[in-house]
């Protein structure tokens, strides 16, 4: 098998970084695997290995003919029999499919507002839909509306894995006092909710003042960004909560910190909570998307629901206070994500449906 995976842009997200280690694990048991990244390059491309082929198209537009034929001639170089297309890069694949027929799209549906799938736009996927051999979705609510509301047979749920990173030199140096630091893995998105982080660290400022949260992913320098940096301002929480920007160097990010946090108000299966668990974090995350398919309460971490800032503090306070329970927590965790979230376990998966479904 011969196959390309396509997405926009190489910044840390959870759709980009699916593209990667997909493009990274099947290197190892196909013919040929690629990545091309459309329209911008990122700190993942630091994580992408060297068996595994790369282009960067550099598209300008949504219809920019020259990124189209250059995705095509590259296609037909390499005999690519199969375009994984990532999140809305269904378009372009779409495109390149009309002037190459026999080419076979999937669709890899990450969308984040899983929680709110009655307000997701899809004029352009019932569009696109009829150009697809197959979608996969990363949670069950999106297989779900695939075959609802694209009336769309040949969907798989395969929940995204993490992968051990590839050795990058450590970037990211962390403030705060160390043994004491609380790490959010998450874009600046209004459906990360990180206004319930900043009431969290309020009431965790005035208990335990020596802790500090980090909040690592990217930034769009849009109103969401804007509102949240003035909060946190409003709030005086300066010297506790500190924003960074996204980083490649996630395992030495990790290894700087004791707990992992994520107070979403809606995800599909989040990719940062597969790297809390692959690098042993304890962790407190709301209930919400696939996350309760990995944490079970109490046993491998915390589950809270969304918005609720009581029980998100307190949970967390009694993850402070107790070392041995973190590391039970962290343990836990981390054999969850390596039995049922490894490389191995989707891609022996993946493989599969390919085979029996797409290359039939």
């Amino acid at each position: 098998m011969r196959i390309l995976q396509l997405i926009d842009s190489l910044e840390a997200g959870g759709a980009e970084r699916m593209a990667v280690n997909y493009a990274n694990a099947l290197a190892a048991e196909i013919e040929f695997s690629a990545l091309v990244a459309t329209r911008k390059e990122g700190s993942l491309k630091k994580q992408l290995l060297e068996k595994a082929a790369y282009l960067f198209l550099n598209k300008k537009s949504t219809l920019d003919c020259k990124a189209v034929f250059q995705l095509r001639n590259y296609i037909i170089q390499h005999q690519i029999q199969i375009i994984q297309a990532h999140s809305s890069s269904f378009f372009l694949a779409v495109l390149v499919k009309l002037t190459l027929p026999k080419i076979k799209i999937i669709w890899h549906d990450h969308y984040g507002n899983s929680a709110f799938l009655e307000k997701r736009p899809h004029f352009f996927l019932q569009i696109g839909r009829w150009f697809f051999s197959g979608i996969i979705a990363v949670n069950e609510n999106l297989q779900s509306w695939s075959k609802t509301q694209l009336h769309f047979k040949n969907v798989i749920y395969l929940p995204n894995f993490a992968m051990v990173e590839s050795v990058v030199e450590r970037q990211t140096f962390l403030k705060g006092e160390s043994g004491k630091r609380i790490v959010c893995l998450a874009n600046l998105r209004q459906q990360k909710n990180h206004f319930l982080l900043l009431d969290v660290a309020s009431s965790l400022r005035e208990s335990h003042p020596d802790w500090s949260f980090h909040l690592l992913g990217k930034d769009f320098k849009d109103d969401y960004s804007k509102a949240l940096k003035e909060e946190l301002k409003r709030k005086q929480l300066e010297n506790h909560v500190f924003v960074y920007d996204s980083g490649s160097d996630v395992a030495a990010i990790l290894a700087q910190v004791q707990i992992g946090v994520l107070t979403s108000n809606s995800e599909g299966l989040p990719v940062a909570l597969l790297e809390y668990g692959l690098h042993q974090k304890a962790v407190v995350v709301t209930q919400v998307g696939q996350v309760a398919a990995v944490i079970a309460d109490t046993k491998n971490g915390f589950l809270v629901p969304p918005n609720d800032r009581v029980l998100f503090y307190n949970r967390l306070v009694e993850l402070i206070d107790d070392r041995i329970l973190r590391e039970r927590f962290s343990e836990n965790l981390h054999q969850t994500v390596v039995e049922h979230f490894s490389e191995a376990s989707s891609i022996k998966k993946y493989i599969h449906w390919i085979r029996t479904t797409i290359n039939e």
